[in-house]
């Protein structure tokens, strides 16, 4: 497995539980990026933190990672490359995987030793935002 460039989007993430019958929400309408999954136990939601409504049940505080794709379907590891430095770091992810790439997230309070370790691993990270001391320290969620 060769080594993936991932970049560090800007925004905060929550990851939302509704209850299965829900419709999509309505305030995804204005994401830039959001993903939604129903089960027969749930509709899960991941989108960025400032549109979730309070009293929707919610774990916030995550940092979003992409890697860079297109990614073929035919390649094999990616997700393991990225997963197992960060687990053997104790980095607990949440991961999402479209069609054309896959997206972890980490707990913001996590980012810079999730960064360190994926450079350590071979991997390019590129941010769009500086990554502070108050990143690392956060507490939420």
């Amino acid at each position: 497995m060769k080594a993936c460039v991932l970049k560090i989007l800007e925004s905060e993430f929550s990851i939302c539980h509704l209850d299965n019958r829900n419709e999509i929400p309505q305030w995804l309408k204005t994401a830039k990026i959001f993903s939604v999954t129903r089960t027969k136990d749930e509709l899960s939601v991941v989108c960025p933190t400032s549109l979730v409504p309070t009293g929707v049940e919610s774990s916030s505080g995550w940092s979003c990672i992409e890697v860079k794709g297109p990614l073929s379907f035919d390649q094999v590891g990616i997700l393991a490359s990225i997963a197992s430095p960060l687990a053997r770091a104790g980095i607990s992810i949440f991961v999402i995987s479209t069609y054309l790439t896959d997206y972890i997230l980490v707990r913001k309070k996590q980012l810079k030793a999730a960064i360190s370790t994926l450079k350590q691993a071979g991997h390019t990270v590129v941010s769009l935002r500086k990554v502070t001391i108050s990143d690392s320290e956060d507490t939420s969620g």
